[in-house]
């Protein structure tokens, strides 16, 4: 049974007649709370939209607790508006805390008092009331991010904003009180050097904004050594702004050897195929207008604020859209590899989960969505599919059926099981951790797609470049499972499933902004189109 969504007035009748014996300044607090947020529903079931509800209720209550008394006097109010004004290095908006209104708020109340007393209370009752909502939405966004990650993917299971009431009031009490306003919402900003390389990297591009921006590329014919004119001009001083080392060249608008350099190591930083010449892929990244790229670092720290909560010392990170995965071991990279990913209609999930063990010589199921789609055509017209791919059909108690027999218009409830062995699809090992969307780790036949820059090409689970070395990582504290012990069980063709002695966590990410150990940064290809939504969500 769905709840009923109560407006808070009876709430608020309360808090209200805690203040009628109090001065004026209390009574209009109470009388603004009760006009501001009276109309605020309590969201019904399955609501995500409760952040208006739970800001009324923290705000009443802070005041309620407080007797009504203000809270903002000009030392406080002065540091309030500087930290709001600073949100916009975190690519937040201080409009949503209300920075402009303060201002206002605060210059009127200056320009009144003495004039009309009256009036006066009523403008300090609402300045008062914006500085603390303001604030504690600041602090929520700043802590989780100001947009809800499950409106776009409702498995979302990173951790999230599940902090009580009571200690959100007390956030705000010593954030308040404690007399550093600075240090209180920088602590509750993610740690992690990415989000600062972030907050760096859009900084910068601001500034190159406020300069401009960078030169536009007029479209042509491709641009390749040996050409000159214009366009090679403007091709020069567009990487350039990329921080591109760029010899000196004795004819700047001649397409020389060392531009050939630098338009390929652009190439390979942005993920495309490298060939030192410009095409239509290689234009369309350069001219991505420094706004665009503004908007895409903003985003990428909306995701930092989702994801780097509570990261684990050990972990396994697959990186999506930067196409790599890597091992973790006290803040240290002890591994790396090239991935094969999800295709843009089969994506790879975002999810965090603990790998608990490792099939060696796995046989595969076949998934009902590559059943039906790309396998059940094939097999309609050409049997033969099954015994070169070493495919076996079984019914659904797992005994094995003669595909001959089976009418492939109706197959009914049959399952596709290919044998083990090195050219089967998940190869020699698979990396396995619970989840919904049946996605893990594993080896590939198709070690020839590793050398495309943008590879996502899987069915959505992760294919692994040099996927032992991992294996042997991850099996390092669990013996007997040494490198030798692992060649011998590989070697014996046997399917056999190995439980870690302890779990390793595993985050599966999507971020879209590369950097160098030196905090330089690229951009990645947006693959599955995600950006452009979240930045939509991020302007409401």
């Amino acid at each position: 049974m769905k709840p009923i969504k109560m407006p808070l007035f009876t709430l608020f009748l309360c808090f209200f007649s805690l203040s009628l014996q109090a001065g004026l300044t209390e009574q209009a607090l109470a009388d603004l709370l009760h006009s501001r947020y009276s109309h605020v529903a309590q969201p019904g079931e399955g609501d995500r939209g409760d952040e208006p509800y739970l800001l009324a209720m923290a705000v009443t209550q802070f005041y309620a607790q407080r007797q009504y008394q203000p809270v903002w006097d000009t030392p406080r109010l002065n540091a309030l508006l500087l930290e709001l004004d600073r949100l916009k290095g975190d690519g937040l908006n201080p409009e949503d805390y209300h920075l402009s209104r303060l201002v206002a708020l605060d210059n009127k109340l200056n320009r009144e008092t003495g004039a009309l007393p009256g009036r006066s209370v009523q403008v300090e009752a609402e300045r008062d009331v914006l500085a603390t909502e303001g604030l504690m939405r600041a602090m929520r966004h700043l802590e989780w991010g100001k947009t809800d990650p499950r409106r776009i993917n409702p498995h979302w299971n990173f951790p999230s904003d599940k902090l009580s009431q009571q200690v959100r009031l007390t956030q705000l009490t010593q954030a308040i009180e404690g007399g550093d306003l600075e240090h209180s919402l920088q602590a509750l900003r993610p740690t992690h050097p990415i989000y600062h390389q972030l907050q760096a990297a859009f900084a910068t591009l601001l500034t190159q904004a406020q300069q401009g921006g960078w030169r536009h590329i007029p479209e042509g014919e491709t641009l390749k050594p040996g050409m000159q004119g214009e366009r090679v001009l403007a091709l020069r001083e567009r990487l350039a702004v990329s921080n591109l080392t760029l010899l000196e060249a004795a004819e700047p608008g001649l397409f020389d050897e060392g531009l050939a350099q630098a338009v390929s190591q652009f190439q390979e930083d942005q993920y495309l195929d490298v060939d030192g010449a410009v095409g239509r892929q290689t234009l369309a990244a350069l001219n991505h207008s420094v706004s665009d790229r503004i908007a895409q670092v903003q985003v990428n720290l909306e995701r930092a604020r989702w994801l780097l909560h509570d990261v684990p010392e050990t972990f396994v990170l697959v990186d999506i859209a930067g196409f790599k995965a890597s091992y973790f071991e006290r803040d240290q990279r002890r591994w790396s590899a090239r991935i094969q990913v999800g295709k843009p209609f089969r994506t790879t999930p975002e999810f965090r989960s603990e790998i608990t063990r490792i099939t060696l010589n796995p046989d595969w199921t076949v998934p009902p969505t590559i059943y039906k789609e790309d396998i059940l055509p094939r097999l309609k017209s050409d049997l033969s599919y099954l015994a070169s791919n070493r495919i076996r059909v079984l019914d659904g108690h797992g005994k094995e059926l003669d595909p001959t027999l089976i009418d492939w218009t109706r197959p009914g409830n049959v399952i596709l099981r290919q044998s083990a062995g090195p050219r089967s699809a998940l190869g020699r090992a698979a990396i396995r951790f619970p989840n919904p969307f049946f996605v893990y780790l594993h080896d590939t036949p198709h070690q020839e797609l590793f050398r495309k820059q943008q590879r996502a090409f899987s069915s959505g689970c992760i294919r692994v470049e040099n996927v032992m070395a991992l294996v042997e990582i991850l099996l390092a504290d669990t013996p007997p499972w040494s490198l030798e012990r692992i060649t011998q069980q590989i070697e014996d063709g046997k399917t056999l499933n190995v439980m870690l002695k302890k779990p390793v966590p595993i985050l599966m990410a999507y971020w879209t902004v590369e950097f160098d150990a030196d905090g330089t940064f690229y951009f990645k290809p947006d693959i599955y189109e995600r950006d452009g939504q979240l930045y939509a969500m991020l302007q409401e």
